[in-house]
């Protein structure tokens, strides 16, 4: 395979992965962006660009109009790289090279975005078995669910504490406590949290144990967490085994071999 080959073959492993990210992003609702007016913010709502910002936790260190400026730098490079690309590229592969590669530099940011977005979501269900044992001691004493919840923001770090600090921001402004934490639910993805909220409002209307089902929410999360780590150490063992039989028995082979050969004077002086 020529080397524009490869470069369209890679171009389209990264489209094809950055629309997967793209695909799997939410869109943001019909407010309008921050910092950008007109057809800008329509395109960042399409894209799903504000939502996307949110849930990777990025929005203040990232504001959308940089993020927009990054995907235009990025479809520009790749444009620039096509431009070069496409007269070596083979037959009819030249159109898909010119094609793929602004594409790909246009959705890398989103793919990175994404990226960073499960990155946080991972550390936020890491962070959950502690917390509610935390807020399973605060109900056991008889404290109410908000007052658990604030004392846990404002003791821990992390992605989970500061969706905690929103819903309590939210509480405080005069918003019911159920509400909030169904918008809780709704910013943060997954089982994890749902159940959470979902303990702590069968709790508030029928009045059953809450720290009893925190508890049991710990263990359930610490045995799916062990599971899953076991589960990634047995798919590690083939891939440590294809890199020893690929790169290290080689080596060695060849090793062996050039102190054969070096010494081959020596081994056959007796013929």
């Amino acid at each position: 395979m020529s080397g524009a080959g490869l470069l369209a073959a890679v171009a389209a492993v990264c489209g094809l992965a950055a629309g997967r990210e793209l695909w799997r992003g939410r869109v943001a609702g019909r407010r309008r962006p921050a910092g950008l007016r007109g057809r800008p913010a329509r395109a960042a709502l399409r894209l799903g660009l504000p939502e996307r910002l949110r849930r990777s936790g990025l929005e203040a260190r990232y504001p959308l109009p940089a993020v927009m400026a990054a995907k235009l730098a990025g479809a520009a490079a790749g444009g620039i790289v096509a431009i070069g690309a496409v007269p070596a590229a083979p037959g009819r592969t030249a159109l898909l090279v010119a094609l793929l590669l602004p594409a790909a530099g246009c959705f890398l940011p989103d793919a990175l975005l994404e990226r960073a977005a499960r990155r946080r979501q991972r550390r936020l269900v890491a962070a959950l078995p502690d917390a509610l044992d935390l807020l399973a001691i605060s109900a056991a004493s008889g404290r109410g669910p908000a007052a658990g919840l604030e004392q846990l923001a404002r003791s821990s770090d992390g992605p989970l504490a500061e969706e905690l600090r929103l819903t309590l921001a939210e509480v405080s402004c005069g918003t019911p406590l159920s509400t909030a934490l169904a918008a809780l639910r709704a910013r943060v993805p997954g089982s994890e949290v749902a159940t959470l909220v979902a303990s702590i409002e069968r709790s508030r209307r029928f009045g059953s144990p809450l720290a009893d089902q925190l508890r049991r929410q710990a263990s359930v999360l610490r045995r799916d967490s062990r599971r899953a780590v076991e589960e990634r150490a047995a798919r590690a063992a083939p891939k440590i085994q294809l890199v020893v039989a690929l790169v290290l028995v080689p080596s060695v082979l060849l090793m062996i071999a050039a102190g054969l050969v070096a010494n081959a004077g020596t081994l056959l002086q007796g013929f």
